[in-house]
């Protein structure tokens, strides 16, 4: 830049020129090329400068010269030299422009240097927030406020071997990162987010112990003993023992699903970190339990879910606690078994009949809530009717038919024929339509008689099958 020391004296003797001239790298002759005294300083100055111009006017400088030797040479000195003919106001006015020069010069050696000290430095291991800036197929550009770009390689995004770039960053994403490797030569910054969220996700895990805190994963990888989860790039291992699978069942359904886990064992020194899925699972049924518990009564009505059946009833899930619907509470017919009726999954709306609270137990209802065949057969069917049966079941004593869902009437063997027969299964058989006559209705009992032999014609006797 050009020096503080610019020599701008004029003289009217040569030998305070040649002593201006010696002084400086660029020396300047101010005046008239037809003037005598003008030409002899010109001369004197040029054989003690090299850089000697000779110049009527300030619009004569060579400015871009002049900036470049300034920025070439930081203490550049400028020398000018005038005739004593030469107006005061041209010697002024050159001086001046020289001056602008060197204002604007350091103008901009201020502004390059605040510029510089904005620009952050960054080392190797350090952990810095940037923004995306572009993203392509091998890696993505991040802006840290630094002289150099800075990369993060695609492979080092996340440790999820199944996750997409474009779930991961989005140009104007705000990002954490680790610095992995700067190269100054090639101005470039290598970066790792995978990195950067594992110490953050480690340091997550290491007070996660102590503060029960509950984290959401999903499922990256099954293994025969269990299922990994990455939290914030931390592995975190889930025994099958604490997965919500039934013993000796597989694992691979749970691949891709999210979980709530815990961390029940941090080893940060051996990198062994153990989650539980099943302590959250144990946790959160608890306090359903004790929700349900606290305001359960006996006639309330819940909406439940069929968890499992036996030969004697179903257990029904009322939101945390599970109660049990006898079979004979399934419906208003007999039936075998609960399958006939539900099956595992359904969901259904149960009452409360019963309840223990010492024992934990629950009685449910069910049949109550669904129409009643009894009533629909008082008012659709009297004594005396013909009806459609079908036969369901056959007994040695008579068979079974169904009047109406739910209601099964019994033709008793004496009531299937005109003539005496051994067993039912030689007029009748399952799943045979027959028509029948309604003998009895005994709603009080929920009983029906039928009758075929009712509807049929008396057997014609001859003389000879008399005697």
């Amino acid at each position: 830049m050009i020096s503080d020391t610019i020599c701008n004296a004029t003289s009217e003797r040569q030998t305070e020129a040649a002593d201006i001239a010696s002084q400086a790298d660029m020396v300047f002759v101010v005046g008239s090329r037809g003037s005598s005294n003008t030409k002899k300083l010109y001369e004197v100055c040029g054989g003690l400068c090299t850089e000697t111009y000779l110049i009527e006017n300030a619009s004569e400088l060579p400015l871009g010269h002049i900036k470049n030797a300034a920025i070439k040479k930081s203490d550049l000195v400028i020398g000018v030299c005038a005739g004593a003919s030469t107006p005061a106001y041209i010697i002024k006015e050159a001086i001046y422009k020289m001056e602008e020069i060197k204002n604007e010069l350091e103008s901009e050696k201020s502004f390059a240097e605040a510029l510089e000290e904005s620009l952050i430095t960054l080392n190797t291991g350090d952990r810095v927030r940037g923004t995306v800036i572009g993203i392509t197929p091998t890696e993505v550009q991040v802006n840290l406020g630094t002289k150099q770009a800075a990369y993060i390689p695609v492979s080092e995004l996340t440790s999820d071997p199944n996750a997409k770039v474009e779930d991961i960053v989005k140009v104007g994403d705000e990002v954490e990162v680790f610095v992995t490797r700067v190269n100054d030569a090639d101005g470039v910054i290598t970066l790792s987010k995978r990195k950067a969220d594992a110490i953050k996700g480690l340091e997550e895990l290491g007070k996660a112990v102590e503060e029960d805190t509950i984290f959401e994963g999903k499922v990256a990888e099954t293994l025969e003993r269990g299922v990994v989860i990455y939290h914030n790039g931390v592995r975190v291992f889930i025994p099958a023992s604490h997965c919500p699978v039934a013993r000796d069942a597989s694992l691979a359904d749970m691949a891709g699903k999210t979980f709530r886990f815990k961390i029940i064992q941090f080893d940060k020194r051996k990198n062994k970190i153990i989650g539980s899925i099943r302590n959250v699972l144990r946790e959160e049924r608890k306090a359903a339990e004790e929700a349900v518990w606290a305001d359960i009564a006996v006639d309330k009505r819940y909406k439940g879910k069929v968890k499992s059946l036996t030969s004697y009833g179903a257990f029904v899930d009322i939101g945390g606690v599970d109660g049990m619907v006898h079979i004979s509470e399934l419906a208003w017919g007999k039936i075998k078994h609960p399958a006939n009726v539900v099956k595992v999954g359904d969901e259904i709306e149960v009452y409360v009949k019963e309840l223990d609270p010492e024992k934990k137990r629950i009685s449910l209802g069910y049949k109550d809530l669904i129409e009643n065949p009894w009533e629909k057969l008082k008012n659709t069917y009297k004594v005396g009717d013909t009806v459609k049966a079908t036969v369901v079941r056959l007994v040695p004593f008579g068979a079974f038919a169904e009047v109406i869902p739910g209601v099964d009437g019994l033709i008793h063997i004496s009531q299937i024929a005109n003539k005496r027969i051994e067993h039912p299964s030689s007029e009748l058989s399952v799943g045979q339509e027959v028509d029948a006559k309604i003998l009895d209705i005994d709603l009080e009992n929920m009983k029906v008689s039928l009758s075929i032999r009712a509807l049929l014609e008396p057997e014609v006797v001859t003389e000879g099958e008399k005697e």
